[in-house]
Order: C-alpha cells, then structure tokens, then sequence
C-alpha cells in the first residue's frame, strides 16, 4: 500500500475526532465545575478581577508621585501598561472567534451564575486580565509571598468563569496564556517606554 494512502486512512479521521474529544472534554469539565455550589465566591473573584487589575497600578503610580519614587513609579506603568495589552489582545481575539457560551450552548446542563451575556465564550477576558497582574507583579516582585496569593487569585478567577458558566477550560487556559505572554513581552516594551517617560 503507498504509504501516503496509509498517512491519509490513519491521520485524516484525527482532523475530525481531535476537535470533537475537546469539546466533549470542554463540556464535561464545565458541566462538572458548573455544578459546585460556590457561586457566590465565584461572584466575588470574577468582579475582582475588574477591580484589582486598575486599582493595583493606579495605587502604585499615585504613591510613587507623592514619594517622588521614580522606581515604583515604573512598576505602576509596567504593571499598567501589562494589563491594558492583555485586555486588548484577548478583546481582539474575542472579534475574531465567534464561540457560544456555555450556558447558552448546553442550557439543560450548565446554568448561567454570573450575569448573561452573549459576546464570544473564546477566550476568557477576566482570566486574562487576572493572569496579565498576577504575572506582572510576580516578575516585579519576585517573592513568594507575592507570587503565591497572585497564582492562587489568578487560578481562582479562572474557575470562577466557569463555575459561572461562562467559560470552557480551554477559555481559560488560553485567557492565562495571553496574561503570562504579555507581562513577559511588556518588560522589553517597558525598557524602551521608561526611557520616554523617565527621561535621565
């Protein structure tokens, strides 16, 4: 048998089953994380991570004015200027994939927790802007009493999406992936923009 005859019968049925098996994993853990009864904590993370995200920097930047601290002062821009790319890179993604959410996708099985709304499921916004702090203050601060409460209320806000029913895992994951890609790539953006901003 020509061996590309053999690739196309055992390569070709995986085009189709690899994207069935995630989605059914993506149902299966959503419906299964949908279920635990911590809804109202999951409110509270989720709103969270439209708060801490401003507040943080802002707070940093005011402080360091006040205390002529041009160090934290950077911070404040670096950790700024992180949450803002990662709100913008998964708002573009979001334009660009037209994903149903979950709870509108499969209402029998996963019920809506936190608010409707019909923008696309792909990626997770939150997670997104929850990981982009987190990561960015872990790369600034690089303690563990820094990093370990970040990770642990990053992750949280993450199953909060989808204990509300408003995400899939593979929502998540890919809001966490574009926090943690952008305070990587934002330090070197941030060598050029302090340079700018605090001239010597």
């Amino acid at each position: 048998m020509n061996w590309k005859i053999l690739l196309l019968i055992v390569f070709l049925p995986m085009k189709w089953a690899i994207p069935v098996h995630a989605q059914h994993f993506d149902k299966h853990v959503t419906e299964t994380i949908n279920a635990w009864h911590i809804h109202g904590v999951s409110r509270t993370l989720s709103a969270s991570s439209e708060v801490l995200p401003v507040a943080v920097p802002v707070g940093m930047l005011a402080y360091g004015a006040l205390k002529s601290d041009k160090t934290i002062m950077k911070d404040a821009v670096y950790i700024g200027t992180t949450v803002i790319e990662a709100i913008a890179v998964s708002y573009g993604m979001k334009h660009l994939t037209d994903r149903q959410r979950p709870y509108m996708k499969y209402p029998e099985i996963i019920h809506p927790h936190g608010g409707h709304t019909d923008s696309s499921s792909f990626p997770s916004n939150h997670t997104a802007t929850a990981f982009s702090l987190a990561t960015s203050l872990s790369l600034t601060y690089p303690k563990w009493y820094v990093i370990a409460p970040s990770a642990a209320w990053a992750c949280g806000v993450g199953i909060s999406r989808i204990n509300q029913g408003l995400h899939y895992p593979t929502d998540v994951v890919a809001g966490a992936a574009i926090g943690v890609g952008c305070a990587f790539l934002n330090v070197y953006v941030n060598r050029w923009l302090n340079k700018v901003l605090f001239k010597p």
